[in-house]
């Protein structure tokens, strides 16, 4: 176990050799990825989202596709679609891009509705099925999506039940004077990714993810977790709370938290630090809140707040 930790610190620092000073968003990413989830990267053109999502599919050196979403994107384009072989008689399979471990859906709500909804089998039962087929993607399979903010030029919302199958949601943000004079030194690279080597491979992030979802957790974190949700639900500038399977994803976050850290338990600080970027894009804020210009980072904040954290009594 010590050695597969220091291998998830080993890809984020690869990644780093790509993306200047997120080491935050980074270990974030990471900690979804070891928890099985998929990542959601919303920002404006530029900041380095998809640079981002190469980085760390070469730096575990997993079986990447990327699709570039637009309008005309069909969803047979993600799914895969059968041929009719004049030769032989038969109906040939020919795989789409998520037959893949990593898949980055570049710009994924420029697309159309019936083509973002393609994904939600893949993205929740690591399969699609074809022409009463069903088949399964790589072992393992990660989303990374970007997405510009809503408003943009040619975007349109994703769907709560596909904001919901994703793990987490993080953005990029602007770096600071020191950090793009940084990515200036830099600039010079025709391909920023191309210095970046596998630190890990497909078999070796399977065993990491297995072991995350292998740390305890005590009865009091779960309660905890559940209390989190209960109170997302009756805040009262909440129209939508936390879900069943943002809990789920919750505990998981927590449980890959820990493993990152070196803990083979989850304690309250791993569920408070991991907890604002499962819920932001799982929360939706009602008129009031609109009307009243309250954000969902305040929410999130005063739900911590008033939530009471479990002690935990540690054995000496």
């Amino acid at each position: 176990m010590p050695e597969r930790i220091h291998n998830a610190q080993y890809v984020i620092e690869e990644v780093e050799k790509a993306v200047v000073g997120k080491r935050d968003i980074l270990t974030r990413i990471m900690t979804a990825i070891l928890a099985g989830g998929h990542i959601l990267v919303e920002d404006i053109p530029g900041t380095g989202k998809t640079t981002m999502a190469l980085a760390f599919s070469r730096a575990m050196g997993l079986q990447e596709r990327r699709v570039q979403f637009t309008p005309d994107v069909l969803p047979s384009d993600l799914t895969g679609f059968t041929v009719y072989q004049k030769e032989t008689g038969k109906f040939v399979y020919q795989p789409g891009a998520v037959m893949c471990n990593l898949l980055l859906a570049d710009e994924i709500n420029r697309t159309s509705p019936k083509t973002q909804s393609a994904l939600l089998e893949v993205m929740e039962e690591r399969q699609v099925t074809v022409d009463g087929v069903t088949r399964r993607t790589g072992d393992p399979f990660i989303v990374i999506a970007t997405e510009n903010p809503a408003g943009s030029a040619g975007t349109q919302l994703l769907p709560e039940s596909q904001l919901d199958r994703f793990m987490i949601c993080v953005s990029m943000g602007y770096p600071t004077v020191e950090e793009e004079m940084e990515i200036l030194r830099r600039s010079q690279a025709e391909d920023r990714t191309a210095g970046i080597r596998p630190v890990i491979d497909a078999a070796s992030l399977r065993e990491m993810i297995k072991e995350a979802r292998e740390i305890y957790m005590h009865e009091l974190i779960c309660r905890y977790i559940a209390e989190l949700a209960r109170s997302s639900r009756e805040n009262s500038w909440i129209e939508l709370g936390l879900s069943p399977r943002g809990t789920v994803a919750l505990t998981a976050m927590a449980r890959a938290c820990a493993y990152l850290k070196g803990r083979a338990y989850v304690i309250p600080a791993d569920v408070e630090e991991v907890f604002p970027s499962v819920a932001a894009h799982r929360l939706l804020l009602n008129m009031k809140a609109k009307v009243g210009h309250i954000r969902v980072e305040e929410v999130i904040r005063q739900i911590l707040e008033n939530t009471e954290k479990p002690a935990l009594k540690t054995r000496r």
